[in-house]
């Protein structure tokens, strides 16, 4: 959506961006600048027991500028990007109530995406089927599943790949629920919000970005990621759960399990970091091409670029009566 077809909507600033390009501190100092309050807009940023794996703002950027949806759900409650959009919305109104402007920031861009675009309205799923789902998952294994999902729904096993855990038992409790294909609720069109988005997406150069990657990645193990992986994993949480897939969680649980020394899981961490960046960016590139983009790693400097832009784009909110 462009950022002038709601006319005089309500201002949403949308931050997007690859792991460790700065996005957040940009998030912060817009909110400090502006009045604004900080929305995550991360799959991962939700869940409480993932602090140093996600780079979580700690209580020094909440400090500075009010941060919303940040570690507000246990790893035992599965987020998706209808369940976040509900909650974004609602931190969106909240924002606009106080006459703050709300800045909403992440890497995932399907969650991005679903905000300003909305989503196909798929019926409820029953939660017996969803548990369903994921015991069967776990029963039969990735491929064996997936194997399964397309004998119940050719389309949508066409379309996914075994190793999409998340989204495919999505579909296969979709079809099990419902007696209809996934892809048939996809192809209707859903109602958008009422607001006036202002996207924006930082892509830095390959070679600053894996600098900042390897960085991040090293400055995890020293804040504690360990530790982290460690409790996470004695919660014997299903293995399909969003949570369990973070970055971190199987190069960090490998060292914990004796199978490689710190230095080598280190390494790996770093190379998985990278890896999520490169998607990230690919995403970005091809799914939010309306987005203002900026093509260096955030810092100072690029503040005399992106705050003139943002000056200009939103409407100050007013408080309410």
């Amino acid at each position: 959506m462009k950022a002038t077809e709601l006319g005089k909507a309500p201002s949403v600033v949308v931050i997007g961006g690859p792991t460790a390009c700065g996005k957040s501190a940009l998030a912060v100092r817009l909110a400090e600048t502006f009045d604004g309050t900080v929305i995550n807009g991360d799959a991962l940023q939700v869940y409480r027991e993932l602090s140093v794996l996600t780079a979580r703002p700690g209580s020094s950027e909440a400090r500075r500028a009010p941060h919303r949806l940040y570690g507000v759900l246990s790893v035992h409650q599965p987020c998706s990007a209808a369940r976040w959009r509900t909650m974004a919305l609602a931190a969106i109104a909240a924002a606009h109530g106080r006459g703050r402007l709300p800045i909403v920031v992440g890497g995932t861009g399907l969650y991005l995406r679903a905000l300003m675009e909305g989503l196909s309205p798929v019926p409820a799923i029953d939660p017996e089927v969803r548990r369903s789902a994921r015991s069967r998952h776990a029963e039969l294994g990735a491929e064996r599943f997936h194997a399964e999902l397309s004998r119940l729904d050719p389309v949508m096993g066409k379309r996914l790949q075994a190793s999409d855990s998340q989204r495919v038992i999505r579909a296969w409790e979709v079809i099990t629920a419902t007696g209809r294909s996934l892809s048939l609720f996809q192809k209707i069109r859903p109602a958008k919000p009422a607001l006036r988005f202002v996207p924006l997406v930082i892509l830095p150069p390959r070679e600053a970005l894996v600098a900042a990657c390897d960085r991040r990645a090293a400055r995890m193990l020293e804040e504690g990621a360990l530790d982290e992986v460690k409790a996470l994993l004695a919660m014997q949480a299903n293995p399909s759960l969003p949570a369990m897939k973070a970055v971190g969680v199987r190069e960090l649980g490998e060292h914990l399990a004796g199978r490689v020394s710190r230095q080598e899981a280190l390494e790996a961490l770093q190379r998985a970091t990278r890896q999520y960046a490169k998607r990230q960016i690919t995403w970005f590139r091809r799914q939010m091409p309306e987005a203002q983009i900026w093509r260096e790693q955030f810092s100072e400097s690029l503040e005399l670029e992106i705050f003139p832009f943002i000056r200009k784009s939103v409407d100050r909110p007013t408080a309410a009566e």
